[in-house]
């Protein structure tokens, strides 16, 4: 291992929503179905920033985001 990446402080959400100017919803969705490299650290989700750029850089923020799924809207508002 590099002796950068030794002595590499650890980034938090909030820390990496402002490096690649994204909302903490995406950091956590990115984590979860995209496999951003990120350590939980207790109740923490801690980052090096390295890792995340190159998960950048690999291509895997790209595109393709899915809309939350809702449930189809009623027809109408009262009573037919």
């Amino acid at each position: 291992m590099k002796q950068v990446e030794m002595m590499e402080p650890w980034s938090s959400v909030d820390e990496v929503t402002k490096h690649l100017g994204v909302t903490q919803d995406s950091i956590y969705r990115w984590i979860e179905a995209r496999g951003l490299p990120a350590h939980k650290i207790g109740r923490l989700w801690k980052f090096k920033l390295s890792e995340v750029d190159k998960w950048v850089r690999a291509g895997s923020a790209e595109g393709g985001e899915k809309p939350a799924s809702k449930k189809p809207r009623k027809a109408g508002r009262g009573r037919s």
